[in-house]
């Protein structure tokens, strides 16, 4: 035998490395969301002069974990790619960036930060789009389910430029949940 570990052994390794990432990565995108009291059940959100294509409540409830289980997946492959060229950086590039995505909900929903807000996620978008090119220079697979998730920032770019655009007092509307005394 002169192979180091068969097919099923990485196999194996590949499956470690996702049931960490896949709880992982949901999980942190569902507190982001739970604790800015993002959606539609948000005073200020509900509030807002929103652009005609504004998806209902709940595409964003399917979209984001979806996007969530795939970016964790493509994760789980780059980590399983021990000694692939370039692995550390697009690993903390990904990492960056999810940790900014997770940001932008509180910032958001939570601070109404609308400008902020729309700025960060072109400084997300500019991230992910990095990281999905030194992801696909590592394993081509994972460069591709990042795809959807660029193409849904690519697309909330676009609702958070209205939004703000259209709300040019979206910060007074109602008290910020951050700033809210108990």
């Amino acid at each position: 035998m002169n192979q180091i570990a068969s097919r099923s052994q990485l196999r194996m390794s590949f499956l470690r490395w996702a049931l960490v990432t896949i709880p992982a990565i949901e999980f942190l995108g569902f507190v982001s969301g739970y604790l800015s009291n993002s959606g539609y059940d948000n005073r200020w959100f509900d509030a807002l002069s929103k652009p005609a294509l504004v998806p209902p409540g709940w595409v964003f409830g399917t979209v984001w974990p979806t996007l969530y289980l795939l970016m964790a997946l493509a994760l789980a492959m780059i980590l399983h790619a021990r000694g692939a060229r370039g692995r550390g950086l697009a690993i903390t590039l990904f990492i960056v960036q999810l940790c900014i995505n997770l940001v932008w909900s509180p910032l958001f929903f939570g601070a109404h930060q609308a400008t902020l807000a729309f700025y960060l996620i072109l400084v997300i978008l500019a991230l992910a789009t990095i990281t999905t090119i030194l992801f696909g220079r590592i394993r081509s697979v994972a460069a591709w389910l990042m795809v959807p998730y660029l193409c849904w920032l690519g697309f909330a770019s676009g609702l958070a430029f209205d939004i703000d655009r259209m709300n040019l007092d979206a910060e007074t509307l109602v008290p910020a949940a951050v700033r809210t005394q108990i």
